[in-house]
């Protein structure tokens, strides 16, 4: 692969806000077809994925917690969730200490499948990081971090606790 392009001290200017917009489609577009095909033959779509991995990352994931990952609507992802549970995907228990809370888990066949589309999302992220190098990593996730509003950082961080 070619070296990247530099970023232009004038890093502000609309040519390059425009093409790091260009870029930011085009890789997360590339990087989801990579798992289109999986999702295709289990009749599933990219909103199943997005539960489906949010749910791997945070066993016990509350309802309320995934409507707020996901950014959609209740009906939207009663939706997505019946479907993977009628699937045999995932499974909801009652919470411990509020019986209202309906706690997300995924069965041995959701995270088999998560587990194939996480492999697929992997080699992908993997090719990228390793054309980029380890210093760009740190820009690329300080980039898109700086997209997240302030007030659901805390949220995205505690994924990765």
């Amino acid at each position: 692969m070619a070296a990247p392009i530099p970023a232009s001290p004038l890093f502000l200017r609309e040519p390059e806000i425009r093409r790091g917009i260009e870029l930011l489609y085009f890789g997360y577009a590339h990087l989801t077809r990579s798992i289109d095909a999986g999702l295709t033959r289990q009749g599933l779509g990219r909103a199943h994925h997005r539960a489906l991995y949010f749910i791997a990352r945070k066993p016990d994931l509350t309802v309320s917690e995934l409507l707020a990952l996901l950014g959609i609507t209740k009906q939207s992802l009663g939706r997505v969730l019946g479907e993977l549970t009628e699937r045999g995907m995932v499974e909801t228990r009652t919470g411990a200490q509020d019986r209202r809370q309906r706690l997300l888990r995924l069965t041995p066949v959701g995270a088999e499948l998560e587990a194939e589309l996480f492999d697929a999302l992997r080699e992908k992220m993997s090719g990228a990081y390793s054309s980029a190098g380890q210093g760009a990593v740190g820009g690329f996730w300080a980039v898109l971090e700086g997209l997240v509003p302030e007030e659901e950082r805390a949220r995205v961080a505690a994924l990765g606790r």
